[in-house]
């Protein structure tokens, strides 16, 4: 149960038996994957404590200010998995997110074309002389001069149903075969068994949800296979294309292919899409940085990345991912760099070289 931030920290004082149970600093590394959240918190408004002395799963409640001037209570843990699939800076704080929700407007008919309009009014127009050509209808016959009904056979002078056969006399429903003299159904062909007669009947079986793709364009390729998706989203990062230019420029590899078949559905494909994909070695590339507003690749997103290399191990690939602005590494092969700069493509290829060694991976370089 969250508690306030004074509560709280008197409470780690009497645990820890210390007046400053956590230091300045002591969740600084922490924390810095959070740029966005560290400019929002507000040492005045919680008790003088500072974001680093403060643990990211702690269970309290802070007290945040974001850029529009809205202070609104959160835990660090509801802070840190708050943006989802929007990428805007509102996604940080509740209101300005709420402020920011499309509103659906009040439905209306829709107007037709002022062409179709014109037809019909046209169309109306011209139907006019022929009403007025056809004859009266008080020229017609009356419902009066019709033959009266009286005249009619009566239903009393039909037979008495009384003479007809009393249902009493028709065989008695018991003595039908009642549905316990059915044959059970347990001997019905089961639906386990479809297989087996679609097969002797010549056509394919039915197929089942698991073995049905999750998205009808991926194509049916092994585990493993890396291919070119219709699917994957276009490149939109320049420092992405930049990284591509630098490495296409000291490593031979097979340009174009931006997919990799998977073995589990990953959200609605059965396939992944990394930044950079080098087939020859089995190796998957990406790039991770916070972003500009400081959203990508932290909370959720995070975890859809863990995912994603799990994904790809569970293939037999490797995942390198070079991890920018503080982000801290997620798998063993990641590196740590401030930025793309000269020492970016060496680093990738020493990385490289402990992961395939040094035979395979210098046989592809560029003379």
């Amino acid at each position: 149960m969250p508690e306030p931030i004074a509560a709280w920290w008197a409470r780690r004082q009497t645990s820890r038996g210390l007046a400053v149970p956590y230091a300045v600093g002591s969740y600084r590394e922490a924390w810095a994957s959070y740029p966005v959240l560290v400019r929002q918190y507000r040492p005045e408004h919680n008790g003088g404590i500072v974001l680093s002395q403060i643990p990211p799963a702690a269970d309290v409640w802070l007290c945040w200010l974001c850029d529009a001037g809205h202070v609104f209570v959160a835990t660090p843990d509801e802070q840190r998995h708050r943006p989802g699939r929007e990428r805007r800076r509102s996604s940080w704080c509740p209101t300005c997110s709420e402020l920011a929700a499309p509103r659906a407007l009040p439905m209306r008919p829709p107007m037709a074309p002022a062409a179709a309009v014109r037809e019909q009014a046209e169309a109306a127009r011209s139907s006019e002389p022929a009403r007025a050509s056809q004859p009266a209808r008080a020229s017609q016959p009356s419902r009066a001069s019709k033959p009266a009904r009286a005249s009619q056979p009566s239903r009393a002078s039909e037979p008495a149903r009384a003479s007809q056969p009393a249902r009493a006399s028709e065989p008695a429903r018991a003595s039908q075969p009642s549905r316990a003299s059915e044959p059970a159904r347990a001997s019905q062909p089961s639906r386990a068994s479809e297989p087996a007669r679609a097969s002797r009947s010549g056509r394919a079986p039915r197929p089942t949800r698991a073995s049905r793709p999750v998205c009808d364009k991926t194509p049916v390729l092994p585990t493993g296979t890396p291919f070119t998706s219709v699917c994957a989203p276009k490149p939109a990062s320049a420092v992405e294309a930049e990284l591509r230019a630098e490495l296409t420029a000291r490593l031979e590899f097979e340009p174009g292919l931006n997919a990799v078949r998977v073995g589990r559905p990953f959200f609605d494909h059965v396939e992944v899409w990394p930044d950079i994909v080098l087939s020859e070695l089995r190796v998957a590339i990406e790039y991770d940085s916070t972003g500009r507003h400081g959203l990508e690749h932290v909370g959720h997103r995070e975890t859809a990345d863990r995912r994603k290399d799990a994904a790809l191990r569970a293939a037999g690939w490797q995942v390198v991912r070079l991890r920018t602005g503080k982000l801290p590494p997620l798998g063993p092969h990641d590196l740590q760099l401030s930025g793309l700069t000269r020492q970016t493509v060496p680093l990738l290829l020493d990385e490289l070289r402990a992961i395939r060694g040094p035979l395979l991976v210098d046989a592809y370089l560029r003379p």
